[in-house]
């Protein structure tokens, strides 16, 4: 095998890098990975990324917004300085022998490897992953970490371990794509790359992932409140319960989430559990009666009452739904 070469460091040469792009992953994601290294150039006045598109077979990659990415195919690609893979849906089926091989033999060859979105199961799955630290999309941490026993999963927008790097998503891959950039280029570099989109966060690795969008319009309350909301959907606390760990009153409580979130605590809670209901519904096989009480429901009944009403059919009627075959 042969020893990688450390890409986070002041380089002038251009990186090279690989696109692995499989069906279903997300446009954004995608976009993510590939608009900061085309900025990086337009601002360099060079080529500071060097990039080609990769598929897992002579097909192209269809997106979800029916995109069609032609590429190279992974058995055919030699080596690289950086192999990104991207990936979003039905991981299972992209997980072919070939496809693990070929990320094995890639990263064999002394390439960094990072995963966005469904990438970072890939390259568990061909066990690249193990005894790094390393994050993937919040719905699935909690799987990740019982499947990848050998790998220290962490809660992080974006993780970064020797030559591996990983993002849970769209958004932080930007992150992670300005922390290259940065480390090759410097940060001031960075930053005008950033503020081409617009973007003013890029927080570093080691920032932990929301369920929640908008969190500027969370207080340092709200954001403890929803933690904890967050980390027990199963077996839901009581607003005394929150209120008595984070030392504060209900009556607080209510005001501030009000105040910032236009909504009670109440109802934001059964937001966050029918939210988590959904995912398991559409994402995954688990029972009906499972993702009851895997969302803090005690009855069917109460289940599928608040379930129909949030989401506007049946748990069972959106499954069935899911499971046709999409219209091209």
């Amino acid at each position: 095998m042969k020893s990688a070469k450390n890409i986070l460091q002041p380089e002038h040469r251009a990186l090279k890098c690989a696109l692995l792009v499989l069906d279903d992953c997300n446009t954004l994601s995608f976009a993510a990975a590939v608009d900061p290294m085309r900025a990086a150039n337009r601002l360099a006045d060079r080529h500071a990324f060097d990039w080609d598109y990769v598929t897992a077979t002579d097909a192209p990659a269809r997106l979800t917004c029916g995109l069609m990415v032609p590429g190279l195919p992974l058995a055919r690609l030699e080596t690289c300085d950086l192999l990104i893979v991207v990936a979003g849906f039905q991981l299972a089926r992209h997980a072919t022998p070939s496809l693990l091989a070929g990320l094995r033999r890639i990263a064999a060859s002394g390439a960094t490897l990072a995963g966005i979105d469904g990438g970072p199961w890939l390259l568990a799955e061909a066990g690249l992953l193990d005894g790094h630290a390393a994050t993937t999309h919040w719905e699935d941490l909690d799987n990740f970490a019982s499947r990848f026993p050998a790998i220290h999963v962490r809660h992080d927008r974006f993780a970064v371990s020797g030559t591996r790097l990983t993002s849970g998503g769209a958004m932080p891959a930007i992150e992670m794509m300005l922390h290259i950039i940065a480390a090759r280029h410097g940060a001031g570099f960075a930053a005008r790359v950033a503020g081409l989109f617009l973007y003013e966060g890029a927080p570093q690795p080691g920032t932990p992932q929301r369920r929640t969008g908008a969190p500027h319009r969370h207080n340092k309350l709200t954001a403890r409140a929803n933690a904890l909301m967050e980390a027990a959907l199963d077996e839901p606390l009581s607003l005394t319960e929150i209120a008595e760990t984070l030392g504060t009153s209900p009556r607080t409580l209510q005001q501030q989430f009000r105040l910032r979130l236009g909504t009670t605590p109440q109802d934001h809670y059964l937001q966050l559990r029918l939210a988590e209901a959904r995912r398991l519904v559409t994402d995954t096989d688990m029972p009906l009666m499972e993702v009851a009480q895997a969302t803090g429901f005690t009855s069917q009944s109460s289940f599928a009452r608040a379930f129909r009403t949030q989401h506007g059919q049946s748990a069972r009627d959106l499954r069935q739904a899911r499971a046709q075959p999409a219209t091209p």
